[in-house]
């Protein structure tokens, strides 16, 4: 039985995305998640205080506010103890977190159910995957403002440049069905950083990115901004993005963090674009066995990726050079 309806299909294949409102249940599916992440900050909190990096470990504060007080008082943006996926250059002490409950986001049957309709009935998790934790403006430390807009900008922090997630993958991938699967965690609003879609900008095709200190950008003389949306979102809605729809997002020019899921999908069989990173096969109707149903073990998978990189790392995974004459 089909989840979207045709006008759905439609919608996503004449404009690019589909945004599904309330597709999740904020206390079945967004909370466990949360809650995680919580103990995650906790574990940071008391780590940084032990080492006397912190003042307090701000356990009486909202996660939120307890995370901009963290990194206030340290001086650091700590994003990668948080994410999902390994950062370039991978050390073997490199901070990943890949717990069970970020595990079953990844696996959320009505999400595998939207995709299926999308990409067909064997569905696998593409490793492109981070949550975004997004601090106010005013709390990331050593900030450089990008030229273009005024403001700090950056893929992990600050404001995200226009790109396509077909321009952040290797070209080994440009022909794979991929589906990027954007939801908040938070209030995701204009003020506080929300995402930007340029619609039916995936019928250009693969456009050209150039390299920049604030991540792989697509220059705004390129790009149909006229026509840009804004999208805001609450915990529960879910956006689909084809791979080459432009997408950016706003600053966070709250007094509050705003978190997302950045979580991708191919069919099963298609190349990720970082194949040295282990994806897992979310869902199959024609071999049900293979399908991964165990969070310790893709737990192990990312570890054992980190100690393999260590020894050996990719030397980069980006395909746009620096000195790019297009991007002068």
């Amino acid at each position: 039985m089909n989840t979207l309806t045709e006008k759905q299909r439609t919608h996503f294949a004449e404009e690019g995305y589909i945004l599904i409102q309330n597709l999740l249940n904020v206390e079945q599916d967004i909370r466990p998640v949360f809650d995680e992440y919580t103990e995650v900050l906790n574990q940071l909190a008391h780590q940084l205080h032990q080492q006397g990096e912190i003042a307090l470990t701000y356990n009486d504060l909202p996660f939120g506010k307890r995370l901009v007080a963290v990194y206030r008082d340290s001086g650091q943006v700590h994003s990668q103890y948080f994410d999902c996926s390994l950062p370039q250059g991978t050390q073997a002490d490199s901070p990943i977190w890949v717990g069970p409950q970020v595990f079953y986001a990844l696996r959320n049957h009505k999400v595998l159910d939207v995709l299926e309709d999308l990409i067909g009935p064997e569905v696998f998790s593409n490793p492109v995957q981070h949550i975004r934790i997004k601090p106010p403006q005013d709390v990331i430390p050593n900030p450089t403002t990008d030229p273009l807009t005024g403001f700090i900008s950056g893929f992990d922090v600050g404001a995200t440049p226009w790109h396509q997630d077909n321009g952040v993958v290797l070209p080994e991938a440009d022909e794979t069905d991929m589906i990027t699967v954007w939801l908040p965690l938070t209030e995701a609003a204009v003020e506080n950083g929300c995402l930007q879609i340029i619609p039916r900008s995936h019928k250009a095709g693969l456009l050209h990115h150039c390299s920049t200190p604030f991540g792989h950008r697509i220059k705004n003389e390129w790009l149909d901004l006229d026509n840009q949306l804004a999208c805001p979102m609450s915990p529960g809605d879910v956006l689909f993005l084809h791979r080459r729809t432009c997408h950016s997002s706003l600053p966070n020019l709250s007094d509050d963090v705003r978190i997302s899921f950045d979580l991708r999908y191919n069919p099963t069989g298609q190349s990720t674009g970082r194949d040295v990173y282990p994806g897992f096969v979310a869902r199959s109707r024609s071999q049900p066995a293979t399908e991964q149903h165990d969070p310790t073990a893709w737990a192990q998978d990312w570890y054992d990726t980190r100690a393999r990189l260590a020894i050996k790392n990719i030397p980069t995974y980006n395909r746009w050079g620096s000195n790019d004459p297009l991007c002068a």
